[in-house]
């Protein structure tokens, strides 16, 4: 093989990072020697040039519809303009095409809506941006839809949640195809991390907790969010709250789809999860300063939410 061709799809309104996101990690892939390199293409119908959600404009390689070489990756950007290019019958028709020639099929952030357009997603588990995920799957019911990791792989299908997820997914297929040495290289000319496990969440709960539209639940959840090692269980935000136990739980299940003792958790594990990589305190430290019992009850939160053990979480999120 001399080169991996990757075949980026673009339209008017999509998001310039979905992009950027790709091509400059393959690109630092290719100058710190990934071999065979990677040969980047963009495609847009008629080889027209493109304007982004910025309405910064892109001008094409090819035409999307005259392109026919067999590839390694073919990729659908996301952005705002999704719909409109979901609706684009040649457009979905031309990505069906080239998918059967391509080694993997991919899409980052709301790109997820024109491959759900191509029927190639019918039956897989598959992510996209959080804010769009629910319309996806009502609209696309034969696909399963998980708004939470920020990337997952179904055999030859990839996707990414919102926008810079992309970075995470690009990483994953160049440690794939290259080995970990050329994804650290890359991750230390990005500044970013090595890898974030595909499981973690698209949503922080930092950023979650000012979501809710109830003012008592949205004032319980910042108090978690500020006091993960303190007591925290359910009788005692209850009497914090001035509700009753059973109250509180039909509280948080309407506001945020979750037990109490559920967002509690995941409070406490995200917080582990910024104390693990940002600095060298020991697991059993880390577990006493976000409310977890002993570092047992830490190993299994990180294995129920992230699919690894704290160390390996620290390993694989520590920068490069």
């Amino acid at each position: 093989m001399d080169e991996r061709l990757v075949l980026l799809v673009a339209y008017d309104g999509a998001e310039l990072l979905d992009i950027a996101c790709v091509t400059s990690c393959l690109d630092i892939a290719n100058r710190i020697g990934a071999s065979p390199p990677y040969r980047m293409v963009l495609a847009t119908p008629g080889k027209r040039v493109v304007k982004c959600d910025s309405g910064l404009q892109l001008q094409a390689d090819v035409a999307l519809e005259r392109f026919n070489e067999p590839m390694d990756t073919l990729l659908v950007s996301g952005g705002l303009g999704h719909e409109d290019a979901a609706a684009d019958r040649s457009l979905v028709g031309h990505v069906r095409r080239l998918s059967a020639l391509a080694r993997r099929v991919s899409s980052v952030c709301t790109g997820a809506t024109v491959l759900a357009a191509t029927g190639l997603l019918s039956g897989r588990r598959i992510t996209t941006h959080w804010m769009y995920a629910d319309q996806l799957a009502a609209k696309h019911p034969d696909v399963d839809v998980d708004a939470d990791p920020i990337y997952i792989r179904d055999g030859e299908i990839a996707t990414s949640g919102g926008v810079t997820s992309a970075l995470d997914l690009t990483m994953s297929f160049i440690e794939e195809d290259h080995g970990e040495a050329i994804a650290r290289g890359v991750a230390l000319g990005t500044v970013t991390y090595l890898q974030r496990p595909a499981g973690q969440s698209q949503m922080s709960m930092f950023v979650a907790s000012r979501l809710s539209g109830d003012l008592l639940v949205r004032r319980l959840r910042d108090h978690i969010v500020s006091h993960p090692n303190s007591d925290l269980s359910t009788p005692a935000l209850a009497r914090l709250a001035g509700v009753s136990e059973r109250h509180l739980s039909r509280m948080f299940l309407t506001h945020v789809e979750q037990t109490p003792a559920q967002y509690v958790r995941g409070v406490r594990t995200e917080a582990a999860a910024h104390l693990l990589v940002s600095g060298e305190l020991p697991l059993a430290a880390v577990a006493r300063q976000c409310g977890f019992g002993s570092t047992e009850s830490l190993r299994q939160a990180f294995v129920d939410r992230y699919g690894v053990p704290p160390s390996q979480y620290r390993r694989t999120r520590t920068p490069a």
